[in-house]
């Protein structure tokens, strides 16, 4: 494996969570931002949280291809699938990233067994229902905001990059319209004023608010859980050990 750390990308605080505490990652500066750092199986890593978006992802990833070169970037998260049966807390191991804004399309290489199929979605506006059977039409399994731009940044440095996301909500249920998304900040924290203004407004869709957090929590875990579980699959990591337990994270570097 190469000298560079191992980079967790996530857009968002809640899905950097789960990773950062399953791998006992430590308070750190990134460059001229906040971060984490450790070890996996004997090799550094650092974690970064970028905020919403393709534009504060570009930002965010060039700020961490700035300060380091890593061996690898794992954009690590949660995702919107197009359909109705994908189950929730499923992991998708997309062959192709499309940025919505441009048409240009990354090719992608999950790690570890199993075929890639299909395309993620990378978007910045809210999808209608209207749009889903043209994008399932092209092979496109699940949307999220942040992908393509990162894996612009990596392709242009030769740097290598993978993502792993996991399936928290349904384009297809309305579950997340333009009010819902924001109800959190960009840098993907929830906004209080917003979300008590919501609730007074529609007190009805509190269940269907907690729900969503719910599932978003569990997809978070999944996804952070395959990230760490996929190291061993880079060049010189180590086989999962027999239990399937993922790799162990080592002291902070």
């Amino acid at each position: 494996m190469a000298e560079g750390p191992i980079a967790f990308v996530c857009a968002m605080p809640m899905e950097a969570r789960p990773l950062t505490k399953r791998l006992g990652l430590q308070r750190t500066t990134v460059g001229d931002g906040d971060g984490w750092s450790g070890t996996l199986d004997g090799h550094p890593v650092v974690a970064v949280v970028t905020g919403m978006g393709t534009r504060l992802a570009g930002e965010g990833i060039d700020r961490l291809l700035s300060a380091l070169t890593p061996s690898h970037v794992l954009v690590v998260g949660i995702t919107g699938a197009v359909d109705d049966e994908t189950p929730i807390g499923t992991v998708i191991r997309p062959a192709r990233v499309i940025d919505h804004a441009t048409g240009r399309e990354h090719a992608h290489h999950p790690l570890g067994p199993g075929e890639a199929e299909g395309a993620l979605w990378t978007t910045d506006v809210i999808t209608p229902a209207s749009e889903l059977p043209a994008l399932r039409a092209q092979g496109v399994v699940a949307l999220d905001m942040e992908t393509a731009a990162i894996a612009q940044a990596c392709e242009a440095q030769g740097v290598p990059w993978s993502v792993v996301r996991a399936i928290s909500d349904r384009a297809t249920d309305g579950s997340v319209d333009d009010d819902v998304f924001h109800l959190a900040r960009a840098d993907g924290r929830p906004d209080p004023a917003a979300v008590a203004r919501y609730l007074a407004r529609h007190p009805a869709r509190i269940p269907g608010l907690l729900r969503m957090g719910r599932d978003a929590s569990l997809a978070a875990r999944k996804a952070a859980t395959a990230a760490i579980r996929s190291v061993a699959y880079l060049p010189g990591g180590s086989p999962p050990p027999p239990s399937g337990e993922p790799p162990r994270p080592g002291p902070p570097s």
